[in-house]
């Protein structure tokens, strides 16, 4: 081994195995580009980003951790999303949901903006 040398097994590394995923079409209805990283809770993405938003709540884009993917103005493509694991809570984004996807809070903070 030389120092500073990764070893890494043989074959695949297969992620997010046994998680519910959902595929959608979007379409950049923009005139910029938009770019959504692989965490980013995708209901709340970009409002120049049409697709529909509902069924998406507590998905993420189901790619590598660190990377994203990129929408150019007038582009549309399906993409797979991937359910959030752990407790379910988000925080922050563009703060349309603000705590537990479960729960009426999420709702009201999604139609209102401001929890019940």
């Amino acid at each position: 081994m030389i120092p500073g040398e990764i070893q890494v097994g043989q074959g695949e590394i297969a992620i997010n195995v046994g998680r519910a995923t959902l595929t959608v079409r979007v379409e950049n209805t923009g005139d910029r580009p938009v770019q959504i990283g692989s965490h980013y809770h995708f209901y709340e993405a970009n409002p120049a980003l049409q697709f529909e938003r509902e069924p998406t709540k507590g998905y993420r884009l189901n790619i590598i951790s660190g990377t994203a993917v990129r929408f150019e103005p007038g582009q549309g493509r399906a993409v797979e999303l991937v359910e959030y694991a752990g407790s379910k809570t988000i925080y922050g984004f563009r703060g349309e949901i603000m705590g537990p996807l479960s729960g009426s809070s999420v709702d009201t903070v999604a139609k209102t903006g401001a929890p019940s």
